[in-house]
């Protein structure tokens, strides 16, 4: 489910929030999914239980996944609202560059700058 690279210059929190957002980004986890618990998930990857808590604290902020207490924790329906938002945002950049006068590879090559960090 995931994995950590230990050689990244990404945190390990960060590698474990942004594999289950793409997962269930990519519908690979499903509304209702239930995730590993964090100490399971922690024990798996051979890391520090607060690493998988901060990962599944910052999905939850994003209302991405839910914790219903000692039930678990699950993909909640706000990880579908995330895609739609993302779509949405997409379309407002979209008409933005047009009446810009932008060509769409210039426009294109300013989000891949953006996503890249630049």
């Amino acid at each position: 489910m995931v994995t950590i690279d230990s050689h990244s210059a990404t945190p390990p929190y960060e590698q474990i929030r942004l594999q289950l957002a793409q997962q269930i980004g990519d519908r690979e986890l499903t509304v209702g999914a239930k995730l590993p618990t964090v100490r399971a998930l922690a024990a798996d990857l051979g890391l520090a239980v607060n690493t998988v808590a901060r990962a599944y604290r910052e999905l939850e902020e994003a209302g991405i996944i839910e914790t219903r207490g000692r039930s678990g924790s699950f993909v909640s329906a706000g990880g579908e609202r995330t895609r739609e938002q993302a779509h949405q945002a997409a379309l407002d950049y979209a008409r933005i560059t047009t009446r810009l006068g932008l060509k769409p590879d210039e426009a294109l090559r300013i989000v891949a700058a953006v996503l890249a960090g630049e």
